[in-house]
């Protein structure tokens, strides 16, 4: 079946079972742990705070961790990187279950995942491409995308059955034993020997060798662009359907639950819809258009009153954001050398340490010109940003 053609090599499969069974437990615990924090403090200030500890490693040191990539056997560095998640998710737990949590806690422990994460990240996407064939990338990439939306509905939605029927601390337990499935997935992959004998410089030395390499290259240049900006204008959308569910369509909690489940399944049918067509051609124009319309589906989501149309809208929201995501991620991929591939793929993960910078400065918008101007006006330039880089690289249109 051409949907699933990247399935068919046993190395990427393991990796996809592996990423089902961890990101499902991931997205427990990031549920469990900000109810947790609501309930100690009764204060969207610390839930806020919580957040912004996450992100923030991620910002300082997700460029650094592209350079150990590109220096450690990918592998490796994910079986590190998910043993100490694994670690975390435990300690945790066990803090949780026996009374002994501290609000000081649930900041370092928040803190300390927002590192693995900014090591983890650019690890597995750039493992990808050592599991798979060229051809299959794109399918494997677009694959990986709609399982991790996936898990973003199973997931919570499991987190809020447990911690009603069992209690809070029982999601961080299974997070816990959900490491399990990746660790052994990762040590059953078969992967040839890699030996890398060339002289080792200074890892500032490494970093400025892949920042160099992208500003001298326009195509590179113009996706990171692609991949930062629109996430840091239009990904806030996510934490302001709250505020339209609340303040705009007025439907209440079943509202936003609606819109945010209706966005994350418009994800999944634009990743899977993406994988359907395998290695196509001219995957720029693709990227492009997705962009555009992924703005242009937002803006008219700010604007629409009825909650009908609003739900159809963010379905195409969520497809339209993870068809250029995606296809920006393939691009990038299959442009980069490998040597250079995690450090180039890093850059490209700085976008999701952009995401609370933009939901704050879309909340500090929205309070002054209210919920549908601030969305609008920065999904008015997402969709700005398409047409000029379309007009300023057009050679990113004929990319393959």
């Amino acid at each position: 079946m051409k949907t699933l053609s990247s399935l068919k090599h046993r190395n990427y499969r393991l990796l996809w079972i592996g990423t089902l069974v961890s990101q499902s437990g991931d997205w427990m615990d990031q549920v469990a742990l900000n109810w947790l924090i609501l309930v100690m403090t009764n204060s969207p200030f610390y839930l806020g705070l919580l957040n912004l500890f996450r992100a923030l490693p991620m910002l300082v040191l997700t460029l650094m961790a592209g350079v150990l990539v590109d220096r450690m056997e990918r592998r490796r560095l994910l079986m590190i990187t998910q043993t100490a998640a694994m670690a975390l998710a435990f300690v945790l737990a066990v803090l949780v279950s026996s009374g002994l949590v501290q609000v000081w806690h649930i900041f370092l422990i928040g803190t300390l995942r927002g590192a693995i994460m900014s090591f983890n990240m650019p690890a597995r996407q750039t493992l990808i491409s050592d599991l798979v064939p060229r051809s299959d990338l794109a399918n494997a990439i677009a694959i990986n995308s709609a399982t991790m939306n996936i898990t973003r509905i199973l997931g919570p939605a499991l987190a809020g059955v447990l911690i009603a029927s069992m209690g809070v601390s029982v999601p961080f337990y299974l997070n816990g034993f959900s490491f399990l499935a990746v660790l052994y997935t990762l040590h059953a992959m078969a992967l040839p020997e890699k030996k890398d004998d060339r002289h080792r410089v200074a890892m500032w030395q490494d970093l400025v060798e892949g920042l160099t390499y992208i500003r001298g290259n326009t195509t590179i240049l113009a996706l990171v662009v692609v991949a930062m900006v629109p996430m840091f204008l239009g990904q806030p959308y996510m934490a302001m359907l709250a505020v339209f569910a609340k303040d705009v369509l007025g439907i209440g909690a079943v509202g936003l639950g609606l819109l945010t489940s209706a966005s994350a399944g418009g994800s999944v049918a634009g990743a899977m819809a993406l994988a359907s067509l395998g290695d196509f051609r001219r995957k720029g124009a693709l990227m492009l258009g997705a962009m555009f319309g992924f703005g242009a589906m937002l803006l008219l989501f700010s604007i629409s009153p009825w909650p009908v149309t609003s739900i159809m809208l963010v379905t195409l929201v969520g497809a339209m954001g993870t068809m250029y995501n995606s296809s920006n991620n393939t691009i990038l991929q299959l442009s980069s050398p490998d040597n250079l591939r995690g450090r180039l793929m890093s850059v490209l993960f700085l976008n999701r340490a952009l995401v609370p910078l933009g939901t704050a400065m879309a909340g500090a918008l929205a309070a002054v010109v209210g919920a549908p101007w601030a969305m609008g006006s920065m999904a008015t330039l997402v969709i700005v940003l398409a047409v000029a880089i379309r007009m300023a690289a057009p050679s990113l249109s004929e990319v393959e």
